[in-house]
């Protein structure tokens, strides 16, 4: 779809809209919505807390919520939340985020309905109602993972009266179908079932990464009598698209990101392939109801991912001698990586117990429960063989070369989790928030135990505002590579036990609700020892420790016509205690000081909202020295949404909106990847329109 076609339908959905809102009566709609009334299941608290009263950082995106501001991707979840930034997100690969500066292990920090799974792969949102994002140290949450915090999907279950279909279409020739549909049948409403289906065509303005997709998933649940349920759910995801890489430093120079053409594919060797991601997961859920409202809950999920991940990779400057950048005239070392087969399983086996209890004035809210995880990967050979010398303009094509291959280590990992939590209510306007977890870890033969507590005080100062806060501990583990360059090759490192306090200010009232949040977290870090140019050269060992804090802010209001939803972070991440003492006292690469994101509405008509959305982030490192940085950047973007009535049961739903509304060119993010500085520029101006209609 080229540009004067593109605004030629723009110009028709808005007069078509214009004539819609004359002829029809309908009651007026937002855009975006305030936090959600409840704090995230996955906080693993009990249901029915406000989150406005949670002792803790969380953000949850509804579905609509994830429509407007044109989420597709985990990555894209960095638009609606100021905690949230990228963290390596290259076109047509998996997601990385990090949250308040750390980076989220795709392998630790992922849940599903509550239960582990494995985010090394393409997820499709469409079969999910919300997502959850709760920010801070997991350790009750999670036996392992990064501290940054913790993602969880909330699948889509069985509903009265689902019907539900929508077309898109981006700029570039994207496009998207999908269809959402549910019922519930029997006497008393007793069964029920859900479907969810898509496909998309995948053609974004980078060039040669045309690809597809596909999503079909399917719920169903039995209540069998007034206190058992059974919830069953699969579903079977599919995606084939050529990843983009990012570009680099050129010599010791950040290019001009107006220099750059963002649309420009460096993976666009006559011989590049498509990464190819499938996915199956599955789960089955029984809840069975005791006496004095008590439950009892077994939760099981397997999940199956296929990956062929395949890519001409720009990686270094041999002709220079630097191998973390690209050469200072523009060219790059170009590499056939191959690894076809990937094969990663989970598997995971949770029973909980949770209820209502007293002791004299005190109520308690408690839970308790055995987790059990089994994660498997089996990788097969593969190839990362120079192949030739590119150019940062694409122009230059290099012969392949798949062979040789060679071997890479898999992993096996069983987890067993025991966990319990109490929400003590002292009667007055005071509660006590308190978990405990033991984890015992058992990596590819390497055993390891340990415990991680958490610990909230809250108290309700009147009826809108809540003052909380909380102390707890995450871990990580780690071991040494299974390579000959290591002196302790294969071998467990002492667990990184990360720290976190918080303290926070929650008010909220019809209307209106704002937070003010300061963290502090400290994790332990690793680093290499030694020369690490010949086999034993090279020592794992702890080094140092990243210190994080920060202040978060959040306010949500709707007012007469205006609706204003917003989050900023200010951040001062820095490295204490390294061996190196050049870094200490130098924030992370790729972690910006300050961050803001802010959606602003006005309805204009009865049944017609328009947006503006703000994203804001300062400058970053883009190497560990700090000797190289990247600049600033904003990005608006701009957007509509009218609801039309055709009937008491039809309604359509049209959203138009233009991301990078004033087409800025600037580097998006700096990763520090695979020993490598990359830079992702902005996506350019980019045009969106769909269609919703609900039966």
């Amino acid at each position: 779809m080229n540009t004067a076609a593109l605004r030629r339908r723009t110009l028709l959905l808005l007069h078509l809209l214009a004539l819609a809102a004359q002829a029809q009566e309908t009651q007026r709609i937002t855009i975006t919505g305030s936090s959600a009334p409840h704090s995230p299941s996955v906080a693993g608290f009990g249901d029915g807390v406000p989150i406005a009263r949670a002792p803790l950082a969380a953000s949850v995106i509804s579905e609509d919520q994830r429509r407007d501001n044109g989420v597709q991707s985990i990555a894209d979840l960095t638009r609606v939340d100021a905690s949230l930034a990228d963290a390596y997100n290259a076109e047509g690969y998996w997601s990385l985020l990090s949250i308040r500066g750390f980076t989220l292990d795709n392998r630790a920090n992922y849940r599903r309905d509550g239960l582990p799974i494995n985010a090394e792969t393409a997820l499709a949102l469409e079969a999910y109602a919300a997502i959850e994002a709760m920010k801070g140290t997991s350790g009750i949450q999670s036996g392992t993972s990064a501290p940054g915090g913790l993602v969880n999907l909330v699948v889509k279950r069985a509903q009265r009266g689902v019907r539900s279909a929508t077309l898109e279409a981006r700029q570039g020739g994207s496009t998207l179908g999908a269809m959402d549909l549910g019922e519930r049948f029997g006497d008393g409403d007793r069964f029920g079932w859900r479907v969810n289906a898509a496909a998309q065509r995948l053609d974004p303005q980078s060039r040669s990464a045309t690809g597809s997709r596909r999503l079909l998933a399917l719920a169903g649940d039995a209540r069998l009598g007034s206190d058992t349920v059974i919830e069953a759910e699969i579903e079977s995801s599919h995606q084939s698209q050529p990843s983009v890489p990012g570009f680099s430093l050129l010599g010791n120079a950040v290019p001009d990101a107006r220099t750059i053409d963002p649309r420009t594919n460096l993976n666009n060797q006559r011989w590049s392939l498509p990464v190819v991601f499938d996915n199956t997961t599955a789960s089955l859920r029984l809840t069975q109801a005791l006496a004095d409202g008590w439950h009892v809950r077994v939760h099981a999920m397997t999940q199956r991912l296929a990956t062929d991940d395949r890519i001409a990779f720009p990686f270094g400057c041999s002709a220079e001698g630097r191998f973390d950048r690209y050469c200072s005239d523009g060219s790059f070392d170009f590499y056939d990586f191959r690894s076809e087969g990937e094969k990663r399983r989970t598997n995971a086996l949770e029973g909980s117990l949770e209820g209502r209890a007293r002791t004299g004035a005190v109520a308690h809210q408690l839970s308790t429960g055995v987790l059990i995880t089994r994660f498997k990967a089996e990788l097969p050979p593969q190839a990362f063989n120079f192949a030739g010398v590119g150019q940062i303009d694409g122009s230059v094509q290099v012969p392949a070369a798949a062979t040789p291959l060679s071997d890479v280590a898999g992993r096996d990992e069983r987890s067993r989790e025991v966990y319990v939590r109490d929400r003590i209510d002292f009667g007055s306007d005071w509660q006590l928030w308190a978990g405990l977890r033991h984890t015992r870890l058992d990596r590819d033969g390497i055993r390891q135990s340990f415990t991680t507590p958490w610990l909230a005080l809250a108290w309700r100062a009147d009826a809108h505002t809540t003052v909380y806060t909380s102390w707890g501990q995450g871990v990580e583990t780690e071991v040494a590579p299974n390579l000959p360059l290591y002196t302790n090759a294969a071998r467990a490192l002492p667990a990184l036990k990360s720290r976190q306090t918080e303290a926070g200010l929650k008010h909220a009232r019809e209307g209106f609700e704002a937070s003010l949040i300061a963290f502090s977290i400290t994790r332990p870090q690793t680093g290499d020892f030694g020369a690490c140019d010949t086999d034993a050269s090279c020592t794992r060992a702890m080094d140092g420790s990243a210190v994080h804090r920060g202040i978060e802010a959040s306010v949500a209001t709707r007012q007469g016509a205006w609706h204003v939803q917003a989050s900023a972070l200010a951040l001062h991440a820095r490295r204490e205690g390294a061996a190196d003492a050049a870094v200490n006292g130098l924030a992370p690469v790729n972690v910006p000081a300050r961050s803001l994101r802010a959606q602003i509405g006005r309805a204009v008509l009865e049944n017609m909202d328009l947006q503006a959305s703000l994203v804001y982030e300062s400058s970053r490192a883009a190497l560990p020295d700090h000797s190289a940085r990247i600049p600033a950047w904003t990005r608006l973007d701009l957007g509509a949404k009218f609801e039309q009535r055709w009937s008491d049961r039809t309604r359509i739903t049209w959203r138009a909106a233009i991301e990078n509304a004033a087409d800025r060119r600037a580097w998006k993010e700096s990763p520090f990847q695979f020993g490598h500085a990359y830079l992702f520029p902005l996506a350019p101006r980019t045009l969106r329109l769909s269609a919703q209609v609900d039966l």
